[in-house]
């Protein structure tokens, strides 16, 4: 689960530096805020997840295989389901700061974006400036 949400972050970063490097105007820069926004929505899902696997751990910790073996091994449609249910590793805490594990400030960090992404999809438009 943690592996997904770093392709999350990297995810948000490269939609991030497309629309710096783009700069879009008007419409352009609310679906780059878009696409970012359901980036973010499905990182924070994911952190979501593992965050109350760490305060709900299962009761037998089962350590399954990673996610690379699922993903070669099954369908896509099989190995999202054993992704998403999280194994004993998956509930251990290994890093905690100011009361916060890894996955809870991974959560905040999707959150600020989410709202940030929200921000710049519902902003009015700019007036156009006028020579003068």
């Amino acid at each position: 689960m943690c592996i997904i949400q770093r392709y999350a972050f990297v995810a948000c970063s490269l939609i991030a530096l497309a629309a710096g490097l783009h700069n879009p105007a008007g419409w352009g820069s609310r679906i780059y805020a878009g696409v970012m926004l359901l980036t973010a929505l499905g990182g924070g899902s994911v952190a979501a997840r593992q965050s109350w696997l760490q305060r709900n751990p299962p009761a037998v910790p089962a350590c399954g295989p990673d996610m690379e073996f699922m993903l070669d091994s099954f369908p896509l449609t099989q190995a999202l389901p054993m992704i998403f249910k999280g194994t004993g590793d998956c509930a251990e805490i290994k890093w905690v700061f100011l009361g916060l594990s890894i996955p809870d400030w991974a959560l905040l960090c999707f959150l600020a974006i989410a709202a940030v992404s929200i921000w710049l999809v519902s902003r009015p438009k700019k007036a156009a400036r006028t020579g003068g």
